[in-house]
């Protein structure tokens, strides 16, 4: 229990509320502008049937009509994250690993060429929806993946974020039976939302995942993940990308403590995931697992190579993964600065606390030894 339980309540509230707020204020505005290019354009007809008839969902319905083809995929995704998910010019550039500034000249120029293209916002059908299909998919990803390990701030989750998100992708799910890879990131934000309760300690400080107290995992959730992941994989073909990570999540929910991780099967499917989406990022995950899985020394190796990858110049969690692997492999000095770096690159305050305390730990331990 936290010393003043009332005061830890109230904060946490008042978080969530503003979260809640802002997203409505911005869903509110956005709805407003858009919608009166819609009833302009169709002649009048009244937009909420135009969205309700196809989605069912008012943001998801501005998704799909914001992600236009006449933009690249990089700036569809960056323009809705901005104008109808809420995030800020940073939260978006951590999930791309790119600039602000190189975000923010996306964003500009996004609504520039919309401007110029004279394109209407209208609810797509048919072949154009699928054509967008690609970037709702990574916008809902990208929200929810906010709202899991927040940016900034002094939250470490924002479980505001993870419900827009879910739902979106419930919603799509249903609109889209026959595809795949919604079913395979409705599975993966599953998953990852039954751990939400458990990724944090009584007085909001974060508690990673091979810490976690897996009986506070939402069982309910786990089961929809697991039988998403089923239909995604039922409807045949290769898994796709979010179906890999969905699957990489299973492992994890199917095991009943940490020690009972298939890890193995977590490296080959990573291996499959650096092969469909390769990223600096999959392959820093993958560095994990292949630690978890043949020793520390091993995971270490492919960090090592990371190091020079200039996206991951101001990736907190690159530090952070190899100081780890350090302190495992008993070299606490070494871990011990890597875990500093690491606390100075993050703009979390939850997670630069949980990142020095283990610096501190890695220097009692350099003296004790």
């Amino acid at each position: 229990m936290p010393e003043r339980p009332g005061a830890w309540l109230m904060a946490t509230a008042k978080h969530r509320a503003t979260d809640l707020i802002r997203r409505r204020k911005t869903l509110e505005r956005k709805y407003e502008e858009l919608g009166r290019d819609v009833e302009r354009d169709q002649g009048g007809r009244d937009v909420d049937t135009a969205i309700d008839e196809e989605f069912g969902d008012d943001l998801l319905g501005l998704i799909f009509m914001a992600c236009h083809p006449v933009l690249s995929k990089d700036a569809r995704v960056a323009l809705t994250l901005r104008v109808l998910g809420g995030l800020t010019t940073e939260e978006i550039a951590r999930g791309f690993l790119v600039p602000v500034s190189s975000i923010a000249q996306r964003i500009v120029r996004a609504k520039r060429t919309l401007t110029e293209a004279h394109v209407r916002f209208e609810v797509p059908g048919g072949p154009e929806r699928v054509a967008r299909l690609a970037s709702v998919l990574e916008v809902i990803y990208l929200i929810f993946n906010e709202g899991y390990s927040a940016t900034a701030g002094e939250d470490w989750v924002r479980p505001a974020l993870c419900e827009d998100a879910l739902r979106l992708g419930r919603i799509l799910a249903e609109l889209a039976p026959t595809e795949p890879e919604v079913h395979g990131l409705t599975a993966l934000m599953e998953i990852q939302a039954s751990r939400l309760r458990a990724r944090v300690g009584p007085s909001g400080e974060p508690v990673l995942l091979l810490d976690q107290d897996r009986a506070r995992w939402d069982r309910l959730l786990i089961r929809r993940g697991l039988a998403a992941l089923e239909r995604a994989e039922r409807l045949g073909g290769a898994m796709g990308p979010y179906a890999l990570q969905a699957a990489i999540a299973a492992c994890h929910a199917r095991a009943a403590t940490a020690s009972e991780t298939d890890w193995p099967r977590i490296v080959a499917l990573y291996d499959a995931l650096a092969q469909l989406a390769p990223s600096p990022v999959v392959e820093l995950n993958r560095a994990v697992a292949v630690g978890m899985a043949f020793g520390p020394a091993a995971g270490l190796d492919l960090v090592d190579a990371l190091v020079p990858e200039p996206s991951l110049k101001a990736y907190h969690l690159l530090p952070a993964v190899r100081g780890d692997l350090l302190r495992k492999l008993g070299r606490s000095e070494e871990a011990r600065v890597e875990f500093e770096r690491a606390a100075s690159l993050t703009q979390n305050v939850r997670e630069r606390q949980l990142l020095q305390r283990r610096a501190a730990e890695c220097a009692a331990e350099g003296i004790a030894g």
